[in-house]
């Protein structure tokens, strides 16, 4: 479309005119010189709301920003998969060293916990067997252990196994006479054991006071030490491997006095940077190409930040002159709706994904040059990253029409979603109160808030509904007929009631959806000023062509009343 004044068809005593025009040429000059801002401001309007291949069939202009995403799901995909496995291998790692130090130093360990706990004990014999048990295995753990583990210095640089014990500070009890004289002040009394004091006589140390015990006073006994290993699996992987350092506790605790000492196994595990490593082969190699590999990762996701930065900053400078010209010509300002259709959402998704990625690929950068060890942070970075890069592909998906009914649908249907969401979550937070203040005690789904929501999300979902009424101990009547009246209301108002009334929201918005795109959807003021014409000759003439030069998906008429989409 022409942008000067003869391309407008002037009339010829107005382009014979000199520079001594009169008041009414000047002011045909002027309405014409607004017309021309109007038709380029509407080009414009019109060149942005296209897709990528409606632009390059209307000006050639190669759509970069959509051959980036798909190379970036590409590459960002491949990295994912990469890192996953690598850190499965340290989680698996870090479990199996776990599962193998509550069977090196719990005496009488099962394979598996009791519940949060991994093992008890009910007698006095009983638990200095096991205290005694533990000490001797650290002392032979280097004829014990499969693993590649060695022993690993305290606080104090030495190598030793700490032992601590917290009891009350002084009292008698006497539950035959029902009376108790007991301060309540905490003591906390440690010893050191050493390799060298445990190489001596077992006995010299076995009999010392402090492991002379008064269990009515006795709240909770720790044994800490220090192990560390080397993870040789990742050699496999063409990887270099891992130096971990486990920080191990045993904690045995008797804070209830139930006549149950509850034994926990607690192991943090940390990963530090070998201090000499000499591997021969190909890793060396293996490791470059991957650094090279993020590398180039990071300068796509580059490149596809500043191309949506951008498209976000010419968007604003379109949106000002639209909102300067529409003030100007019809004195009144634009809705809120409009001015919103030239912010790309979707840009903004690829711009925080951009970020994420990039702020990943450095750290796994890191993690691979063993210079930072922080497998979990990376993870959640390229995870969170890759699903909004899959979340993504909807936008090329919403051009086609079969695939735009579902997110108009969720478009039209989110805001009613969340009102709605926002009236039952009281609901639901009232009966997650609810059944943890009166189950809690007699159902192990219900023993804490975060297990409650778990056990009635799974309700509305019909997931383990009869589990849920069996595990119910009935040691009480009435808690046992609350829980009844407490679960079958809860499954008929939230199943019979709120989800049927959730879903039938979103079938409304759907119903809606459809109806508009056999009818048409409401015009707006942008979309009504994108259909003007200066003249009718002039849109007679130029429509078809436009149109059909800009054709790239065979759409009925009534799809250009769509979602704008960029």
């Amino acid at each position: 479309m022409a942008r000067d004044v003869e391309a407008l068809d002037l009339p010829a005593w107005s382009r014979a005119s000199g520079p001594s025009q009169g008041p009414q040429c000047r002011d045909t000059m002027a309405h014409l010189d607004s017309e021309v801002k109007e038709e380029c401001l509407r080009e414009d309007l019109r060149f942005y709301f296209m897709n990528p291949c409606e632009k390059f069939r209307a000006r050639q202009q190669i759509p970069w920003k959509m051959g980036l995403q798909i190379l970036k799901i590409v590459m960002v995909t491949t990295q994912l998969i990469r890192f996953g496995l690598s850190n499965q291998l340290v989680v698996a790692f870090k479990e199996e060293n776990t599962a193998a130090f509550k069977h090196l130093f719990l005496k009488g360990y099962s394979g598996s916990d009791e519940d949060d706990y991994s093992c008890s004990v009910y007698t006095q014999e009983d638990t200095y067997d096991s205290i005694f048990f533990a000490i001797n295995q650290f002392h032979r753990l280097r004829n014990l252990s499969l693993g590649t583990l060695g022993y690993g210095e305290s606080e104090d640089n030495r190598i030793a196994l700490k032992v601590c014990k917290q009891h009350y500070k002084k009292g008698t009890m006497f539950p035959s006479n029902e009376t108790l004289n007991i301060d309540s002040d905490i003591e906390i009394d440690c010893i050191h054991l050493d390799l060298e004091a445990l190489s001596k006589d077992p006995q010299d140390w076995k009999n010392s006071s402090f492991f002379r015990l008064e269990f009515y006073r006795l709240l909770q006994i720790d044994i800490s030490f220090q192990l560390k290993g080397i993870d040789l699996q990742t050699i496999h992987s063409r990887e270099l491997p891992d130096c971990y350092v486990f920080q191990n506790m045993i904690i045995f605790d008797n804070k209830a006095h139930s006549g149950k000492i509850k034994i926990y196994f607690n192991s943090d595990a940390k990963i530090e940077e070998c201090k000499d490593l000499k591997i021969s082969g190909s890793i060396q190699k293996n490791t470059q190409y991957v650094l090279v590999f993020d590398a180039f990762v990071i300068v796509i996701c580059l490149a596809s930040l500043i191309l949506c930065t951008r498209s976000i900053v010419l968007a604003l400078r379109l949106r000002k002159r639209f909102l300067k010209f529409f003030l100007e010509k019809y004195k009144r300002h634009v809705c809120n709706a409009d001015q919103r259709e030239f912010i790309n959402q979707w840009y903004i998704l690829v711009i925080i994904s951009d970020l994420l990625t990039i702020s990943g690929s450095v750290l796994k950068m890191e993690i691979k040059a063993k210079n930072l060890t922080n497998y979990n942070l990376c993870s959640i970075l390229l995870g969170t990253s890759t699903l909004f890069v899959w979340v993504g592909v909807i936008r090329y998906l919403g051009y086609f029409q079969a695939y735009n009914v579902l997110i108009l649908t969720m478009q039209a249907s989110l805001p009613k979603v969340l009102r709605f969401c926002a009236c039952a979550g009281m609901i639901y937070l009232g009966y997650t109160f609810c059944g943890w203040i009166v189950l809690g005690p007699y159902h192990n789904k219900f023993e804490n808030l975060n297990t409650v929501a778990e056990c009635l999300f799974s309700l509305v979902n019909g997931d383990d509904m009869y589990a849920t009424f069996a595990h119910i101990q009935q040691k009480s009547h009435l808690v046992w007929l609350f829980s009844r009246l407490y679960l079958y209301s809860f499954i008929s108002l939230f199943i019979y009631m709120i989800l049927s009334l959730f879903i039938a929201i979103i079938t409304d918005s759907y119903d809606t959806i459809k109806k508009y795109q056999q009818n048409g959807f409401p015009a707006t003021d942008l979309q009504e000023f994108l259909k003007e014409c200066s003249s009718k000759e002039k849109c007679q003439e130029e429509s078809p062509a436009f149109l059909s030069s800009i054709c790239c998906l065979r759409r009925n008429r009534s799809d250009d009343h769509l979602i704008l989409i960029n």
